[in-house]
């Protein structure tokens, strides 16, 4: 009963985290070229080419399964 209690109230504080908007003086922190999640797209794009290449048996970064990796 503890645990179910515990972790409905845990499920309902982290979900009133999610309805916060962001504030118009809060965008420009966002907007900055490190927070994205690939800030450099030459480097991000060698990155997927060497999974690829590495994964090729399983389809590249878009599926999961087997490959060695082995390149």
């Amino acid at each position: 009963m503890k645990r179910g209690i515990l972790a409905l109230t845990a499920l309902v504080w982290l979900a009133g985290c999610s309805t916060q908007p962001v504030q118009p003086w809060e965008r420009g922190d966002l907007a900055r070229p490190e927070m994205a999640f690939e800030p450099d797209p030459l480097l991000a794009g060698y990155r997927r080419h060497v999974e690829f290449s590495k994964e090729a048996a399983t389809g590249g970064p878009t599926l999961g399964g087997g490959g060695c990796g082995c390149n």
